[in-house]
């Protein structure tokens, strides 16, 4: 085993997987500069800057994974996604269904989202809730560097199109972004556990689609992905200093969700908090209590999501995001509800 970063893992997991498969390019704004290990292993031949048109390069992806490369487009943040929305969404997510499997779209779409930061809703989105509702598409947000390499090395061997999202909070290249950019002034809060650990010394893919249980309990389930996870683990460590054992389950894929898992979980406690940094309306909170209510789970359930348009000043900000104090407060709300499992 051997230590990296999130960001660190991310590239390194890319640049083995561009050793042994010439056909994966790199594609996007400033490419060669943000990926300047990778730029100086494989030229302007695969790794390749474009001007600032996310609806033209990204629209070249999936014409260049139709040709039969591998590329990985970036695009800086996963609103701009917007932007490019009609070749991803009408174009690259639905050609397999159209052609009845004799054209494929192999395309990872690397893309940061999450905020907390102060750059307010234009560019602090997660967005994982709307792409999953999209058929065709896969969509993955690790958690940790162990992941974010071994989630990489999938999206590549998935031959379809895969969003990689990349969580600011998470990744050092983006802190030091941020503290660039003059944000010196806002303090925000960072999940040190997530942002720097083991990495295998030889990359395997972790599969797509199989959430992972981060802390085993039977009183209260959390499910989250991205940040979230370590928001849950904070308020986790609060409730064991009141007798309360609380399970964890980082999600690691949106879309396809591991319904089984979200499902044994359910069962085991009783309880479910869903912490979703998305939109709470017609997004991932609602399609997990939908899957629990028509598989017959009996628990009772709370979610804490992004509620609104996420607002530049920093006070009012916090009080959108999901954050440790709505956490926490869900929580004791939910274990009031009698359950199977109920704390005395």
């Amino acid at each position: 085993m051997k230590r990296m970063t999130f960001a660190e893992a991310i590239d390194d997991a890319l640049l083995s997987a561009m050793e042994e498969d010439e056909r994966i390019i790199v594609l996007g704004e400033d490419v060669p500069m943000l990926r300047a290990r990778i730029f100086a292993r494989f030229g302007k031949e695969r790794v390749l800057g474009t001007p600032i048109s996310e609806a033209a390069f990204l629209t070249a992806g999936v014409g260049a994974a139709m040709a039969g490369l591998i590329p990985v487009v970036e695009i800086m943040m996963v609103d701009f996604i917007a932007v490019a929305a009609d070749a991803l969404l009408n174009h690259a997510a639905k050609v397999e269904a159209f052609s009845g499997g004799n054209w494929k779209v192999p395309l990872v779409v690397r893309t940061a989202c999450g905020g907390g930061y102060g750059d307010g809703g234009q560019h602090e989105q997660s967005l994982w809730g709307w792409l999953s509702h999209i058929p065709g598409l896969a969509v993955v947000v690790p958690s940790n560097p162990a992941d974010a390499g071994g989630l990489m090395l999938a999206a590549l061997r998935y031959g379809a199109p895969v969003v990689y999202m990349e969580h600011k909070l998470l990744s050092e290249s983006w802190l030091d972004f941020l503290a660039f950019a003059g944000r010196d002034n806002i303090h925000f809060w960072l999940p040190e556990e997530g942002m720097k650990g083991d990495v295998p010394d030889v990359w395997e893919p972790v599969p797509i689609g199989k959430a992972r249980t981060v802390k085993k309990g039977t009183d209260l389930s959390f499910i989250a992905a991205g940040a979230d996870v370590y928001r849950c683990l904070e308020v986790a460590r609060q409730l064991e200093k009141e007798g309360v054992s609380a399970e964890i389950l980082d999600l690691r894929t949106i879309s396809p969700l591991d319904v089984e898992s979200i499902v044994t979980s359910a069962q085991k406690t009783g309880r479910i908090l869903v912490v979703d940094e998305d939109y709470k309306r017609f997004g991932l909170s609602g399609e997990i209590a939908a899957v629990l209510h028509e598989r017959n789970v009996p628990c009772a359930y709370r979610r804490v999501c992004t509620e609104e348009t996420i607002p530049y000043a920093h006070n009012l900000e916090r009080e959108t995001l999901p954050n440790c104090q709505r956490i926490l407060q869900a929580a004791r709300e939910l274990l009031e509800n009698e359950g199977p499992n109920r704390h005395p």
